[in-house]
């Protein structure tokens, strides 16, 4: 027999980008004792339904959490699940495709941390002058480096 303070459910629902997406996440403290994991608290299953022009796709996702259910129930664990791919899209895939990491073939010594940190400065300078779209402010900086360099002279300490 389950005992409710083991399991919690929550579902939500957004619209965007010509999507409908229902998430829905079940929590369990009920395997913690079975995995072989330092810190573990709780078990998630995720789910994510998306209906894109009548086409709809699941995908389903398995994820363990040292938050214990005092911290966060299902519907925070729900939240902070979605706020990933706030991250993911805003830094991680600029990074990837934008700025081209993973095509970057520096892989020995300090020089990836030190790439890494760079191209984290640039992005924040970027956004910090209230560029948005990345992609296509670094075309024009590439084609009038004047105005790049004047970008970075703008910020540097007095």
């Amino acid at each position: 027999m389950r005992r409710a303070a083991e399991d919690d459910h929550a579902e939500g629902q957004g619209k965007g980008h010509g999507r409908v997406e229902t998430r829905r996440i079940t929590t369990t403290t009920r395997l913690t004792g079975y995995l072989d994991w330092p810190g573990v608290k709780q078990v998630c299953l995720l789910e994510r339904m998306r209906r894109v022009q009548g086409k709809v796709t699941v995908e389903t996702v398995c994820a363990i959490t040292s938050l214990g259910p005092e911290q966060a129930s299902a519907e925070r664990l729900l939240t902070i699940a979605r706020g990933h791919w706030g991250i993911e899209n805003r830094l991680h895939w600029v990074r990837d495709v934008s700025l081209g990491e993973d095509g970057c073939r520096v892989r020995s010594g300090e020089a990836p941390q030190i790439l890494a940190a760079i191209r984290n400065a640039g992005l924040r300078l970027l956004r910090s002058s209230g560029l948005t779209e990345i992609t296509a402010a670094l075309r024009r900086h590439a084609a009038k480096p004047l105005e790049a360099l004047r970008l970075v002279m703008s910020f540097a300490p007095s």
